[in-house]
């Protein structure tokens, strides 16, 4: 009988859920072992043993953050109106965007995660990503795109929900109410779209 691992999942959850609440109240400069350490009551070497350095610890986060979208566009339910449910995915993008700050400025943002970072959760990113093309390309098939390559409205329906989400973060931060600003700028591009026009195809990013 092999030797019972001396961390495992659950401790890593743990020690990942402590590095989002650091990041989320004061910035990914404070992020470090130590801290991670201290804040769960464990050993350095613990963390060492699970992510080997605060770089693993940034690279688990941005991880963490392209799951969490994953999962929750994979989840929502499918109707048979292709429209209404990318308007469903963008408002999900906005609840993960308030409920987790931290991760939306190092997995999607990118703020202050050195580009080699970033690759380290690329796959991750794309994984989440497929889901959101997959939602796109139902929307095409009943000619909704107006001709555009379903890559291209990927992307900027990611850039329009990724600005989306700064813009709410500064005017939560200033008491400014953003209420109904998501689905109607949604809702207009996609009405958009359908208006036609053909637009050339684009390079896979590497991130929805």
């Amino acid at each position: 009988m092999g030797r019972p691992r001396v961390h495992d999942e659950r401790t890593a959850a743990k020690l990942i859920d402590a590095a989002e609440r650091i990041v989320e109240a004061e910035g990914l400069d404070t992020l470090s072992v130590r801290r991670v350490a201290r804040e769960t009551g464990t050993s350095t070497r613990a963390v060492y043993s699970l992510f080997s350095s605060k770089d693993g610890l940034v690279i688990a986060l941005g991880t963490r953050a392209f799951e969490f979208l994953g999962s929750a566009a994979a989840a929502l339910p499918r109707s048979d109106d292709p429209q209404r449910d990318l308007v469903s995915a963008g408002l999900m993008f906005r609840s993960f965007a308030r409920e987790h700050p931290a991760l939306f400025r190092i997995g999607v943002q990118r703020i202050d995660v050195p580009p080699e970072l970033g690759r380290e959760f690329a796959a991750a990113a794309n994984s989440a990503l497929n889901e959101l093309r997959a939602l796109v390309g139902r929307l095409c098939e009943t000619g909704g795109l107006g001709g555009r390559p379903v890559e291209r409205a990927t992307l900027q329906f990611h850039a329009l929900c990724e600005g989306l989400a700064a813009v709410d973060a500064r005017c939560l931060a200033v008491g400014l109410v953003t209420d109904g600003i998501w689905e109607d700028a949604i809702s207009s591009l996609i009405r958009g779209w359908g208006t036609g026009g053909l637009a050339h195809g684009v390079a896979s990013p590497d991130q929805p």
